[in-house]
């Protein structure tokens, strides 16, 4: 296979880094913001969403749908929805590119409504399986296949969804923990008559519950004795527009956070950052690791807490996570994996199965980057084992370089790393940063960092 040498990106061991990067809008709310957006009855208002690849996907799936959507000269965006169970039959396949939130969640709203939809991807969102999604909108009535009309193909992208014509309600227990399974039943729930209800044993991001309710829905929630949710909502209710404000993306300012830990007198602040409980297991995890981290500022905005994040260089010790944490940073595994790599001690992170079924095989693409950078570690069965380096990671030899498998994360996560390292790190392509950070690596620049790109 001939490699594209134009996108190529290497990071050098660098600097303090100092400033205040501009860290974009949240991505899994900008997308669940322009989908509720399309199923309300008038004008939502969207402010601070993520220009990103995944989410112009997601527009453009609401778009066909019936949503008219209007980018005002300020950036915000005006959604003129559908309004629930009035969607039209989209006259073409529905691309989500790489964007495995927006196909799950595109697919528990066309699931409850009665026309087929044709959804696809791209190379690696076509080797995603589906069928944690299709399995439990199966027992709402919609059917699957794959475009041939192969019903055996129907955990794959292209994917055919004929959707119920009696929708039925349901109460489901998650077989795993996943935001993305719980909002697509959510969202069909929200165009089938009487109630349904979703069970989930270990806690995932809210911001479906929670933007749900800034759009006049009423949805209930309630926790058993053992910690368990139970989501009751009740189907053909009216969705009343309203305004979001888009906080800054955690995810996103994981990077920078890992970056000002590892780059020696790093000193940095975040502001703006989305701090809802589901999604904080990251800033948890670096306290507990040693990291000197001050949050302030704390306020609410749209239903969401946020707040502004200090970050300083600090000398990290090795951790041990085990699974009950990992719904709330599942993908920081990768930034935190690096930052592991130069605490000092082991770390030891338990539960990482779902990181196998990302945008790629991410437990594995962790683990051969850092062999890579010189990094013992090493995978038993779902738990990730790493021997952290006390600050001294040499980084890549020779030419070889970090193979991203089109994960934007795990792109990310490698840059950073070489912004620390004795050598320089390469990977890939940096192009597949576009779906969730189109201007990361100017921003690493912005505060002092090394990076550059062929």
């Amino acid at each position: 296979m001939v490699e594209n040498k134009q996108t190529y990106a290497t990071s050098y061991r660098s600097h303090a880094l100092k400033g205040t990067p501009i860290i974009p809008g949240d991505k899994s709310i900008s997308q669940r913001s322009l989908i509720l957006g399309l199923l309300s009855t008038g004008k939502t208002c969207i402010k601070h969403i993520l220009d990103s690849e995944d989410v112009q996907h997601t527009l453009s799936a609401t778009v066909k749908l019936g949503a008219e959507v209007v980018q005002q000269k300020n950036g915000d965006y005006i959604v003129q929805g559908r309004g629930v169970g009035l969607l039209k039959k989209p006259q073409e396949p529905l691309y989500l590119g790489n964007s495995g939130t927006g196909v799950r969640l595109i697919k528990g709203v066309v699931a409850s409504h009665p026309f087929d939809t044709i959804l696809t991807g791209d190379a690696s969102l076509s080797k995603r399986p589906m069928n944690r999604v299709t399995q439990p909108l199966s027992l709402m009535g919609a059917e699957f296949c794959s475009v041939n009309n192969d019903k055996e193909q129907s955990s794959y992208l292209p994917l055919k969804v004929i959707g119920a014509r009696r929708p039925i309600p349901i109460e489901y227990q998650l077989n795993v923990p996943s935001a993305q399974v719980k909002s697509a039943l959510i969202l069909a729930a929200l165009n089938t008559p009487g109630t349904s209800e979703i069970i989930e044993p270990l806690a995932t991001r809210d911001h479906t519950e929670r933007m749900l309710k800034s759009f006049q829905v009423n949805i209930q929630e309630e926790f058993t004795a053992k910690g368990a949710k139970r989501i009751r909502i009740k189907g053909h209710q009216e969705l009343q527009p309203c305004t979001i404000v888009v906080p800054a993306d955690p995810s996103s300012a994981a990077f920078f956070i890992g970056a000002a830990l590892i780059v020696p007198e790093s000193d940095i602040l975040l502001e703006n950052i989305l701090m809802n409980p589901t999604r904080i297991g990251f800033l948890k995890a670096l306290r507990k690791m040693g990291g000197n981290i001050t949050i302030s500022n704390r306020r609410t905005q749209a239903g969401e807490e946020i707040a502004d994040i200090n970050v300083t260089y600090s000398r990290l010790k090795g951790i041990h996570l085990n699974a009950d944490i990992a719904p709330s940073m599942i993908d920081e595994y990768p930034i935190l994996a690096v930052v592991s790599a130069f605490a000092q001690g082991e770390s030891y992170f338990e539960g990482l199965g779902e990181l196998r079924v990302k945008e790629s095989d991410r437990l594995s693409a962790i683990v051969e980057g850092l062999k890579k950078c010189g990094v013992e570690c090493h995978t038993q069965d779902d738990n990730l084992r790493i021997m952290g380096t006390d600050g001294n990671v040499k980084g890549m030899m020779g030419q070889e370089k970090i193979v991203t498998q089109l994960d934007h994360r795990i792109a990310m996560s490698f840059l950073i790393m070489g912004l620390a390292t004795h050598k320089p790190v390469s990977i890939d392509d940096h192009t597949v940063m576009r779906s969730s950070f189109p201007n990361f690596m100017k921003e690493i620049v912005k505060l002092g960092g090394h990076i550059e790109s062929a």
